[in-house]
């Protein structure tokens, strides 16, 4: 992986991690591709309209979510992430409270890194 590829996808994981404890749609509406399918905990697929919906709303509510064992490997124009998440919150007034593996996929556009597909499971 190029340096500044690495780079890159760190800030935009950064920025994520930000914008999602932030509920600050705009910077999720820039780092999300628009055709983002991304798999939830209990199987359920959304899209980048489900996610920015949810912040916008209030159903979903990020108290903390603290990254660690982050890893990344380019593939051409993607990079893939994996991560873990401890993550304390609600979804739809459910508590959230746990750690959980992220994988995250990014590719490069013109315009920029986009994440375009990702999936997160709790884990002991």
């Amino acid at each position: 992986m190029t340096l500044t590829a690495q780079v890159s996808i760190i800030e935009n994981e950064k920025r994520l991690i930000d914008a999602q404890r932030n509920s600050d749609v705009h910077a999720l509406d820039q780092l999300l591709h628009d055709d983002l399918l991304f798999t939830i905990p209990n199987g359920q697929i959304i899209t980048k309209q489900i996610d920015l919906e949810s912040h916008r709303n209030g159903t979903m509510v990020v108290d903390s979510n603290t990254p660690s064992e982050q890893v990344i490997k380019l593939i051409g124009d993607t990079a893939v992430v994996t991560t873990i998440v401890e993550l304390k919150g609600k979804f739809n007034t459910q508590p959230i409270n746990g750690k959980f593996r992220y994988i995250r996929v990014w590719r490069q556009f013109n315009d920029g890194w986009k994440m375009i597909a990702g999936s997160a499971v709790q884990i002991v």
